[in-house]
């Protein structure tokens, strides 16, 4: 029994040293640089892809990248499929080897793919914030009902 123990532990010990290692293999550093090349890879890769609206829900990446194929080499195929449910969302993202493939990519708008027309629009990066409207992040007041009122107060209304 105790040999056995021994040996589990031991165990143990090689799992926890490769998993420190493996930790330590796929954490990127914390520096400056490694940041900033991984945005710009992701900037780069958002300049080579195109948006694919309209999608069947049945589509596999596979039936995308062989009606792209025409216009290039395909790095990735992407599906978006909702958190919760992991149903497809209907829209997908094609990112090509080289951005000059992107124009002969979006010639195939319109087109047939699964008995539904598409829609190939560029990809485009989002800015963080852009989508604010001016609002400040307030969303609140002058929407009607009681607190809307000049001067109107409900707890002086209570006779408080």
């Amino acid at each position: 029994m105790k040999e056995r123990v021994a040996e589990m532990e031991a165990e143990a010990a090689k799992l926890r040293e490769l998993h420190e290692q493996a930790a330590k293999e796929q954490s990127p550093s914390v520096g400056g640089d490694d940041a900033m090349e991984s945005e710009d890879d992701r900037l780069a890769a958002d300049e080579r892809s195109v948006h694919v609206a309209n999608v069947d829900y049945a589509a596999s990446p596979e039936e995308i990248q062989g009606h792209f194929q025409a216009c290039g080499t395909i790095n990735r195929v992407t599906i978006l499929c909702d958190k919760f449910t992991g149903h497809p969302k209907g829209y997908a993202y094609v990112e090509f080897a080289d951005p000059s493939f992107i124009e002969t990519a979006l010639a195939l708008s319109g087109t047939t793919l699964r008995g539904r027309q598409i829609t190939v629009t560029q990809k485009r990066t989002n800015v963080p914030g852009f989508n604010r409207r001016g609002r400040g992040g307030y969303r609140g007041g002058y929407r009607g009902g009681r607190g809307s009122r000049p001067g109107y107060s409900p707890y002086r209304a209570r006779g408080r």
